[in-house]
C-alpha cells in the first residue's frame, strides 16, 4: 500500500491541520510516513503545500516526483490546478469550490470550474457550506475535505478520526465534535458524489 498526497491551499485554510491528522491517522495504522511541507507564505495568504506519502513499506524521499501523486487534496480551486503536473494517471484530485481571492488576476471561477470538471477523477465539493451546515463553522471546511478525500487514502476512517482528537483534543470536546462532523460530512459526501 502506498498513497502519495498533495495537499495545497492558501495560508489560514488548515493545510497542515490535515496533514497533522493524516500523520497521527498513519503512525497509529503502523505505516510509514514523510512529510514535506511549505508555508512560510502563510502568513500573508500565500500557497501553502505538503507532500505526504504513506506507505506500509519503508519511503526514502519526503518529495513527490511530477507525475506519480495519487491525489491532490486542494482547499482551493486554484491550487488544485497549481499541483495537477504532479498528479498521476489514474490519480484523484478532491478540491473546494469555493475560491479565495488574493490575488488580483486570480481566473474567472466558471473558467476554473470547467478545466476541474474535466478532469477524469474529480471530487468537487462546497466545503465551506458543508462545513457550516454540518459543524456549524465553516473553519472546520479543511476536515470536509479530508473527508471528502478519504475513500482514496488508504487508511481506516477511524484512524483519520482519531489522528483528529489527537491533534484537537487539548481544545476541547465541542472542537473535537465539530472537526469530526465535518470529517464525516465530507466522506458522506464523496460516497454520494
Amino acid at each position: 500500500m502506498k498513497t502519495d498526497i498533495i495537499l495545497a491551499g492558501v495560508g489560514g485554510q488548515g493545510i497542515l491541520s490535515i496533514a497533522a491528522a493524516l500523520g497521527s491517522a498513519a503512525l497509529t495504522n503502523n505505516l510509514y510516513m514523510k512529510q514535506a511541507e511549505t508555508h512560510g507564505m502563510s502568513q500573508r495568504g500565500g500557497d501553502v503545500q505538503s507532500f505526504m506519502r504513506i506507505s506500509d513499506q519503508p519511503i526514502y524521499s519526503d518529495l513527490i516526483a511530477k507525475s506519480s501523486a495519487d491525489i491532490i487534496l486542494s482547499v482551493e480551486p486554484m491550487e488544485a490546478l497549481r499541483y495537477l503536473p504532479y498528479l498521476r494517471k489514474g490519480g484523484y484530485v478532491v478540491t473546494n469550490s469555493t475560491p479565495f481571492i488574493n490575488i488580483p488576476d486570480y481566473p474567472e471561477t466558471e473558467e476554473l470550474m470547467k478545466t476541474l470538471r474535466a478532469l477524469p477523477r474529480q471530487v468537487i465539493i462546497d466545503a465551506d457550506q458543508i462545513a457550516k451546515e454540518s459543524a456549524g463553522n465553516v473553519r472546520a471546511g479543511n476536515f470536509v475535505m479530508l473527508g471528502a478525500a478519504s475513500p482514496f487514502i488508504e487508511i481506516p476512517f477511524g484512524y483519520l478520526e482519531e489522528g483528529i482528537r489527537a491533534i484537537f483534543s487539548r481544545k476541547g470536546e465541542e472542537v473535537v465534535g465539530m472537526n469530526l462532523k465535518a470529517l464525516r460530512a465530507g466522506r458522506e459526501f464523496a460516497q454520494n458524489y
